[in-house]
């Protein structure tokens, strides 16, 4: 059963090496990720599944690698404790996940689950499903940036619909998606907007099955003109 789930954004700026000068600009950013993994924490999960946008849909096992030097850094992470020098394989949302919960202190048992982009509702839907039942506890770092056209200078330029679009993917992260909105997030939309978090989010929201629980919005802001969200989810004590 999912007992918690931690929604941060995934942009390598994230990791102040990257970031370089602008790192402070994130420094919200961070902090929120940061309290959103410690609640993760506190409901210790038996398992902890990182889910990130990538270029295929698989797992990747504690010991994964991955790395920033594309971002111009000459910084690497792993997921959980380190094995040998295995290749590079996690893609940059599962890095930076990777990153997050190194960052967190996280010593526990965790896998990575990396979904293609743009794939049936359906489909997420079966995963979530999949992914709660893991172990008997689980908890989920769920990855996604939303929409990248919120400025003139944003990666996808502006678009007029991405403010409106942002503020209903932030609502359905506060409200545990008790409306659809997660689930019925548009594939063509999010293409067009530039949207990486709509499979990883249609994932919570099928493992979270409609339960009991909380949600808290921790941080939303879109500077660089991309809307970014971390948001917690918890089920009552006891639960």
């Amino acid at each position: 059963m999912l007992v918690a789930a931690a929604v941060c954004p995934c942009p390598p700026l994230l990791v102040p090496e990257v970031a370089a000068g602008a790192a402070p600009e994130l420094d919200a950013a961070r902090a929120a990720c940061d309290e959103a993994l410690a609640r993760v924490a506190a409901a210790a999960p038996d398992l902890l599944v990182v889910v990130g946008a990538g270029a295929r849909t698989t797992f990747h096992e504690v010991g994964s690698r991955g790395s920033f030097q594309p971002f111009g850094v000459d910084v690497d992470v792993t997921l959980g404790t380190p094995s040998g020098t295995p290749a590079v394989t996690l893609p940059p949302s599962l890095a930076v996940g990777a990153w997050l919960l190194t960052r967190a202190g996280w010593t526990g048992p965790v896998r990575g689950y990396e979904v293609e982009s743009g794939r049936p509702p359906q489909a997420n839907a079966e995963d979530g499903t999949r992914l709660a039942s893991l172990a008997d506890r689980v908890g989920l770092l769920v990855m996604g940036d939303g929409t990248a056209c919120r400025t003139v200078k944003a990666p996808g330029y502006l678009d007029e619909r991405a403010e409106g679009v942002d503020a209903r993917i932030a609502a359905a992260l506060r409200d545990l998606d008790t409306d659809g909105t997660l689930a019925r997030l548009d594939a063509g939309l999010s293409r067009e907007l530039k949207i990486s978090g709509r499979d990883p989010w249609q994932i919570l929201s099928a493992a979270w099955d409609g339960g009991r629980g909380t949600g808290d919005l921790l941080y939303e802001d879109a500077p660089y003109g991309v809307g970014y969200t971390v948001a917690s989810w918890t089920r009552p004590a006891g639960d």
